[in-house]
């Protein structure tokens, strides 16, 4: 269930931050989308914490799923950059988390 949550949260702040460039592009009704879906990631956060998976997996988890997907979808919906530096970055990221969500399998 931690992980449904988990994933939930990720959703949902992807989707915030998303909209917060649709809201900072002049759409100032997307704003409300913005608050709505931090509001929900962090709703859906501190129950995957409440049924007992540790903060820093979460955390980690949760933070490194964002950064990729909101790098990869605002190139598709906005045709931002995405260099391979950057898909480099993204990958030294996900490795990262990996390697503190196996530490923490002891």
């Amino acid at each position: 269930m931690s992980w449904i949550l988990l994933i939930g949260a990720v959703v949902s702040e992807v989707g915030a931050t998303l909209s917060l460039r649709v809201a900072a592009d002049g759409r100032r009704a997307a704003y409300l989308l913005v608050v709505l879906g931090y509001v929900v990631a962090f709703t859906f956060l501190s129950g995957s914490l409440a049924t007992g998976m540790p903060l820093g997996i979460a955390y980690g988890v949760w933070a490194a799923a964002g950064i990729v997907l909101t790098a990869l979808l605002s190139r598709v919906l906005f045709r931002e950059a995405l260099t391979p530096t950057m898909l480099g970055g993204m990958g030294l990221i996900v490795a990262g988390v990996l390697l503190i969500e196996l530490g923490g399998a002891h």
